[in-house]
């Protein structure tokens, strides 16, 4: 005898749920046990309708009578077929009829979902359904569309919900500590990536905000490059915070911090001059480096020549020391 659930609710008081496998090893059991519909369907929560519907879907059809597995492959085969949207147009005839008979009238894929929600009082089918239908199937009716090139599906809510997930995860600049604004300690880095004409390549500039010592590294356009390449050079150095632009690029930014031991915070989207000293060494490093340069064909030890040239030219804001003498003077006040 199959254990009976811990719970015995009504259909009506708990919320919708598809019949997981676990349930249709429960029908299976209690069917071949002689238990009736009803009986079942109090076991499970659900309406006694639901078992019926589900013994007359993805039963077998032979005289075997309903298996769990068999009838698991049935319902996930059906699934398939309904979320199939071509399927869903192509096969019901009034609907495709409308979305012809609309779309050569030059509504779009858009206005026409909506007025068939407006008339049936329910979703019937999603603008980028129709969208699908009419690029995969009915490629004729592409002259009748506003925008005529390829529909590129837009973004859904999983990566609306990644990208706020991720903000929440970000420190902003305003909780960075009050020690960093006055640049009295060394150890406290700003930093970004450059451009190249390839877009696939990066420069990952790294800047100290007391003595404007500057590294540079070239990575490739990947969080996984940027997060190696600062962990890498940067732990040869001292790091108290780093300050980051909002680029996808430091998307490992907690690894970055565990790496180096340091904390990370982030500028306001579109407030780049919360970064000023990176962005000024950014400028500088673009005396040698153009836009529009190939940093396919900048080396690393290109990059740390002109690194070292920076590096020791004198600076007006630090009464014309060095950054590299200046970093220099801190270390042996330091010891």
């Amino acid at each position: 005898m199959v254990e009976t659930y811990l719970y015995h609710l009504p259909f009506h008081s708990m919320g919708y749920r598809r019949l997981s496998h676990e349930d249709r090893v429960v029908i299976g059991a209690l069917r071949s046990a002689g238990h009736s519909l009803r009986s079942i369907a109090q076991e499970l929560g659900k309406h006694h309708s639901t078992i019926v519907r589900e013994l007359q879907r993805n039963r077998k059809s032979n005289k075997s009578g309903y298996h769990a597995a068999s009838a698991r492959l049935r319902a996930e085969c059906c699934a398939m077929q309904r979320h199939d949207g071509r399927r869903k147009i192509a096969h019901v005839p009034w609907l495709a009829g409308y979305v012809v008979r609309m779309t050569k009238r030059y509504w779009s894929p858009e206005q026409i979902a909506g007025r068939l929600q407006k008339l049936r009082g329910h979703t019937v089918v999603c603008h980028e359904t129709i969208y699908q239908y009419i690029y995969n199937q009915r490629s004729d009716l592409k002259e009748y569309l506003r925008c005529k090139t390829k529909y590129r599906r837009r973004y859904g809510s999983n990566q609306r919900k990644r990208a706020r997930e991720e903000e929440k995860n970000k420190r902003r600049i305003d909780k960075r500590p009050k020690i960093v604004e006055k640049r009295t300690r060394v150890g406290d880095w700003e930093g970004d990536t450059i451009v190249g004409r390839e877009r696939t390549e990066r420069i990952l500039t790294h800047v100290e905000r007391k003595t404007g010592f500057l590294v540079a590294d070239r990575v490739q356009a990947t969080a996984a490059s940027v997060r190696e390449a600062a962990v890498e050079h940067l732990s040869r150095c001292t790091v108290h915070t780093i300050t980051y632009d909002n680029g996808p690029e430091f998307a490992e930014h907690e690894l970055i911090e565990r790496g180096l031991e340091a904390t990370v915070y982030f500028s306001f989207p579109y407030h780049s001059w919360e970064r000023g000293t990176n962005e000024n060494a950014n400028g500088l490093l673009r005396q040698f480096l153009p836009k529009k340069t190939a940093f396919s064909s900048v080396s690393q030890a290109d990059l740390d020549r002109i690194c070292d040239l920076l590096n020791n030219r004198p600076r007006k804001r630090l009464c014309y020391l060095t950054p590299s003498e200046a970093l220099r003077k801190e270390r042996c006040v330091g010891n």
